[in-house]
């Protein structure tokens, strides 16, 4: 049977149409938040429960080969940021650059049919030193870590313990300090709405949030955007976004909620490897 209910209460003026048991259980999820968060609204000002004034989402491209053998190395070829105002709830700005492999620097077609980043664009582009050189720069010019508090968010563990980390060995480069803690949405989507971990995949994500794809699906921006329209719903539903991972040691491990808060520190840019 289908289920079609309006719900006004949340001032989205959108009608859901509800197909399957996962989706009710993400909306009555959301409807207890919203009448929770009402009731805090009294006392405190809108969004004045925000841990961080800015979120950065992240989600990056790599080049790839179909099957992904075990013994290729991925390097970034794609570095999107998209900057959430978590008091205003909207995207204030983005950064986006291409980056030229270094390993691998002819892109497989599969990964050309993926990404849709062609041959053309890595080989115009800057190396990933420059190119994070570059991010570096654009995140102090928005104070980040010096006037405003401010975290990484991606959408799972890989971008920064995989991804981030192996790029960084390529080019023989420290780990960023400020890509060493971040939030993984899959975590705190998980735990908030109580749904299983193979619930939290971006499109399911989005779908049960009543949302659909906007854009082209494994572009590294486009996918950052999507990821951000689904923190935004969160923090409007009353989900505390908190770190939840980082890298210790060159190894992923949980942080733990009742762990101090801290934002990302000040970015800049790290120093050469021996």
């Amino acid at each position: 049977m289908i289920l079609s209910r309006h719900i006004s209460c949340l001032g989205y003026c959108s009608l859901y149409i509800i197909t399957e048991k996962g989706v009710k259980d993400v909306l009555k999820k959301r409807l207890k938040n919203y009448y929770k968060k009402q009731k805090l609204m009294q006392k405190e000002p809108a969004n004045g429960d925000s841990y961080y004034d800015y979120i950065c989402i992240v989600d990056f491209e790599a080049t790839c080969e179909e099957g992904n053998p075990p013994e290729f190395i991925h390097e970034i070829i794609e570095f999107p940021v998209v900057l959430l105002n978590t008091h205003t709830l909207e995207i204030e700005d983005t950064f986006q650059q291409y980056v030229k492999p270094e390993i691998n620097p002819k892109l497989s077609e599969f990964c050309v049919g993926l990404t849709g980043i062609t041959q053309d664009i890595v080989d115009k582009a800057d190396t990933f030193p420059q190119v994070l050189q570059n991010v570096v720069d654009w995140m102090r010019q928005r104070e980040l870590g010096t006037k405003y508090s401010y975290c990484m968010l991606t959408d799972g563990s890989w971008d920064m313990s995989k991804f981030l980390n192996i790029q960084c060995r390529v080019s023989r480069i420290k780990h960023p300090s400020f890509a060493k803690k971040w939030i993984n949405i899959r975590k705190s989507y998980g735990n908030f709405y109580k749904v299983p971990r193979n619930q939290t995949k971006l499109m399911i994500m989005l779908e049960k949030l009543g949302m659909s794809y906007d854009g082209r699906p494994h572009s590294g921006l486009d996918d950052s955007k999507n990821i951000a329209r689904i923190a935004i719903r969160m923090l409007q539903d009353g989900c505390q976004l908190r770190v939840n991972e980082k890298m210790h040691a060159g190894q992923l491990m949980t942080v733990s909620s009742s762990a101090p808060l801290e934002g990302a520190p000040a970015p800049q840019m790290p120093r050469y490897r021996n």
